[in-house]
């Protein structure tokens, strides 16, 4: 994991919620794995536009910050599955606030990012 030169102030509630969800896809491999993705191939599968190198680096780091555990059977073919821990159940009703706020402003979002699209295009 990489690691800043200059030490974070862990103080802040945002810092250290956006420490642990923070990262592009984070907040999407919990909401995979609410759904009922806990296998890694299903994951990859569910968010698509990952690659599953980065996949499976964030699901690192969140079993790494406890919000996710790591289910691993010793059968072969291997079968391993992730759940979400007690910590990672207690960001779900913040996703949930996120997902009405992202869907009840979605046209806006999306007008402007087109807009800034085109602005540096030209």
């Amino acid at each position: 994991m990489y690691t800043k030169k200059i030490k974070e102030n862990l103080d802040c509630g945002i810092l250290v919620a956006a420490k642990a969800f923070g990262g592009k896809w984070k907040l999407c491999i919990l909401d995979a794995i609410k759904r009922g993705m806990v296998r890694p191939a299903d994951i990859c599968r569910y968010i698509s536009d990952a690659s599953p190198r980065v996949i499976e680096m964030q699901l690192a780091e969140l079993l790494f910050f406890g919000v996710i555990e790591k289910c691993a059977e010793d059968i072969y073919p291997k079968k391993t599955e992730y759940k979400l821990t007690l910590l990672g159940e207690s960001i779900l009703p913040i996703m949930t606030q996120m997902d009405n706020w992202g869907t009840a402003h979605s046209e806006f979002i999306k007008e402007r990012h087109k807009e800034l699209e085109e602005s540096e295009s030209t």
